[in-house]
């Protein structure tokens, strides 16, 4: 299979694994802040081909995990409006909120829909213009321009009845913000290739000087990671810190600049809450002014921000990468995917899922 198969192969991975091992002369640190990314790394066993001075960690990757408690919150009292119809994806349904989630509130007789696109939300939307449709629209930079062409093409057919709960993030704030943190232990990042199919790279330049740390636009097959790991390992070995772009297959230094435009005319930057890591300034996308008549906080009120509690749950750890899944004294055993303790092990993105998932099989190297 063209674009798959030639990045799986086992004597290429072994190829950059030794040439790895050969310019490592000390402990490195790096980070991949993408979910596909570390259940590649877990399902391939690229963490095991690595020498041993180097330590992947896996950051807040998952869109479904960094959306705050609050947002489930409104999502769950929302839903529970006599009348309103909630659309949202099936990751967001077992997301637990303060009391409950989604998926028991619709067992509980809410009208909470699963669809595959921001644009089936709108064809409820039309099919039922007796009901309030709301669209659950979370995720990164990835998701936000069908989520914002959602919204515009909602404006130019006039739908009265349409709104969006929106919980878009940001990543290079969120970079910034882990950098920035005391005890900040990251030397590198792997920077996510389908979320600078969006925005580019340029926007991750002035952190990489800034902070001094490479950062390399990475795939998300197993030679896309280790050439990611390689060319991080040979820019910190040589004391370097640019931007590189590995994953040039897709991603250019602008972008798609298209997606952009149509992002910034229907969201504007806002400060954002994440799961796990707090408010972050600039860090997510809020409804414009232009289009606040299809924002369903000025229908419904707003979110209110609020503390978390985790209890025994390391998620937060886990996503501000100061810790690895495993450690967690609860992991496999109080949670798990059927009984999950945080949002880390109920998302398939998530890292606590992806090492439950693949941890427990037999290790399969690269195919």
């Amino acid at each position: 299979m063209k674009y798959r198969d030639e990045y799986r192969t086992a004597d290429a991975a072994r190829g950059y694994a030794n040439a790895i091992a050969r310019i490592t002369t000390r402990p490195w640190t790096l980070m991949e802040v993408c979910g596909g990314q570390t259940n590649a790394i877990m399902r391939f066993g690229i963490d095991q081909l690595l020498p041993k001075e180097i330590s992947l960690i896996h950051g807040p990757g998952c869109p479904v995990c960094v959306t705050p408690i609050d947002y489930i919150d409104k999502a769950l009292d929302i839903a529970g409006t006599p009348g309103v119809i909630l659309c949202t994806f099936g990751d967001m349904l077992r997301v637990p909120g303060t009391k409950s989630d989604l998926a028991a509130a619709r067992a509980g007789g809410a009208d909470v829909r699963v669809v595959y696109s921001p644009l089936e939300a709108l064809a409820v939307a039309r099919d039922h213009p007796g009901n309030e449709v709301v669209f659950f629209a979370v995720g990164f930079e990835t998701t936000a321009p069908a989520n914002a062409m959602t919204v515009y093409q909602a404006d130019r057919e006039g739908l009265v009845n349409f709104s969006v709960l929106v919980s878009q993030v940001l990543v290079p704030p969120a970079i910034c913000a882990l950098l920035d943190r005391p005890g900040n232990r990251i030397h590198g990042f792997l920077a996510a290739g389908h979320v600078c199919t969006i925005t580019g790279y340029a926007e991750y330049e002035p952190i990489a000087r800034q902070h001094r740390v490479p950062i390399v636009v990475t795939g998300f097959e197993p030679l896309d990671i280790l050439e990611g790991v390689y060319r991080c390992i040979h820019q910190l070995e040589r004391g370097e810190s640019i931007v590189e772009n590995q994953y040039s297959r897709a991603v250019r230094r602008p972008g798609n600049q298209l997606a952009q435009q149509v992002m910034e005319s229907v969201f504007q930057i806002v400060p954002r809450h994440w799961r796990g890591m707090g408010e972050i300034t600039a860090s997510g996308l809020g409804v414009s002014p232009a289009y606040q008549t299809f924002d369903a906080e000025a229908r419904f009120g707003a979110v209110i921000s609020q503390d978390e509690s985790q209890g025994e749950c390391t998620s937060g750890a886990v996503l501000r990468g100061e810790t690895r899944p495993d450690q967690c004294p609860a992991f496999g055993t109080r949670c798990t995917p059927e009984h999950p303790l945080g949002v880390t092990m109920v998302s398939e993105e998530g890292a606590c899922a992806a090492y439950y998932r693949y941890r427990r099989q037999v290790r399969r190297p690269v195919e």
